[in-house]
C-alpha cells in the first residue's frame, strides 16, 4: 500500500508540472493578451499595468516566478520574501496569483468562493446520475427483452449521444417554458439545481444504466441466484441482498471516473444556467485572457481527476481483497 502511494505522489507531482508547464506556454502563445479586450489603453497605462503583473519580464522569468517560490526582480535576480516586486509566492506555496480581470481578488479567492457552488451542483448531478441509472439498469435486466427493455436501452443511447447542453435545451423547454416548474437560471435555492443538475448528470446515468444492466444480467445467472429463490426468498430480497450486490460492481468501478468528469465537466452547464460555480469562472478566464484565472482552474481540476481516480484504485481492495495494489 505505501509503495502504491508513494508511486502515485510521484506520479502526481510529475503529471502536475506537466500540465502546468503545458498550459502556461500555450496560453501565452495566444496572441493577445488579459488587457486587449478591454477598451482600448493609453499605451503608458497599458505598460503600467503590465508591468504590476510582471507580464513584461521574459517568458522563461514569468514561468520560474509562477512556479515560485523564489519571485524575479526586474533583474532577474531572485528574491526570497519581496522586496516591493513580489507579486505572489507561487504554485508550490499554494498562491496562484491576482486575477487580471476581477482586480480585487486572487485566484485562491475566486476558487474559494466558486467550487462549493460547483461541488452542489456536481453532487446533484451525481444523485440524479446514480437514481436514474441503477433504476433504469435493474428494470431493464429484470424484463429482458421486453418492450421496457427496449425504451430503456433506447433512452440510454440518446443519453449517451446527446450533449449536456442540448439535453438543458430540452429541459428548459420543457419545464421553464412550457410547465413553468423550474426557474431558467440563477443560483441560491435548491430549485435552481434540478434542472442543470438533471442536465449534467442525464449522460452519466446513461452509462450507469448500461453498466448495471450488464451486470446484473451477469449475476442474475449464477447459481446462487437460483438457489436464493429455491430457498423461497421473496424476489425483492434476491435481488436487494444477492443480486444488486453483485451486479453494481462495474457501476462502482465507473464512479470515480464519472465523478470527475461531473465535476470538470460542468463549463458549459454552468454558463447556460447562469451558475457562478468554478466552470463558469473557467469560461470566463479564457474568454478575458485572465491567465492565472485559467491556470488556477485548470491545476484545480487536474487535482480533482487525479485524486478521484486514485480513490477508486484505493476502493478496489476494499470491494475485491484479491487485487494487490502493490502489483498494479
Amino acid at each position: 500500500m505505501l509503495g502504491f502511494l508513494f508511486r502515485r505522489l510521484l506520479w502526481f507531482v510529475l503529471t502536475l508540472l506537466a500540465v502546468v508547464t503545458v498550459s502556461f506556454f500555450l496560453m501565452r502563445a495566444v496572441r493577445g493578451g488579459p488587457f486587449s479586450n478591454e477598451r482600448t489603453l493609453h499605451p503608458v497605462v497599458e505598460r503600467n499595468l503590465e508591468a504590476r503583473y510582471h507580464l513584461d519580464w521574459p517568458m522563461w522569468k514569468q514561468y520560474v516566478q509562477y512556479i515560485g517560490p523564489l519571485n524575479l526582480d526586474e533583474r532577474g535576480a531572485s528574491t526570497i520574501g519581496g522586496d516591493g516586486t513580489k507579486v505572489w509566492g507561487g504554485v508550490l506555496t499554494g498562491e496562484l496569483g491576482p486575477s487580471f480581470k476581477y482586480r480585487d481578488f486572487t485566484v485562491n479567492d475566486i476558487i474559494r468562493q466558486s467550487l462549493p457552488i460547483s461541488i452542489a451542483l456536481g453532487s446533484v448531478a451525481l444523485l440524479w446520475a446514480i437514481f436514474l441509472g441503477l433504476t433504469t439498469g435493474v428494470l431493464s435486466a429484470l424484463w429482458r427483452g421486453g418492450k421496457l427493455d427496449l425504451s430503456m436501452r433506447l433512452a440510454a443511447t440518446g443519453g449517451i449521444a446527446l450533449p449536456n447542453f442540448v439535453i438543458a435545451g430540452f429541459l428548459i423547454l420543457a419545464f421553464v417554458f412550457s410547465w413553468r416548474l423550474f426557474p431558467v437560471a440563477g443560483w441560491g435555492t435548491l430549485r435552481h439545481l434540478v434542472l442543470p443538475g438533471l442536465a449534467l448528470g442525464a449522460p452519466f446515468a446513461a452509462y450507469i444504466s448500461r453498466l448495471t444492466r450488464t451486470g446484473m444480467l451477469e449475476v442474475l445467472s449464477h447459481d446462487y441466484i437460483r438457489t436464493a429463490h429455491a430457498k423461497g426468498l421473496p424476489p425483492y430480497l434476491v435481488l436487494l441482498r444477492h443480486a444488486l450486490k453483485g451486479g453494481i460492481l462495474p457501476v462502482v468501478t465507473y464512479l470515480g471516473p464519472a465523478t470527475a468528469g461531473i465535476l470538470t465537466g460542468s463549463l458549459v452547464i454552468e454558463k447556460i444556467f447562469a451558475i457562478p460555480g468554478t466552470g463558469s469562472h473557467f469560461v470566463n478566464s479564457a474568454l478575458n485572457r485572465d491567465y492565472t484565472l485559467s491556470m488556477g482552474v485548470t491545476i484545480l481540476y487536474t487535482v480533482l481527476v487525479y485524486a478521484l481516480n486514485m480513490l477508486v484504485d484505493l476502493a478496489y481492495t476494499l470491494l475485491d481483497p484479491r487485487i494487490d495494489l502493490e502489483e498494479a
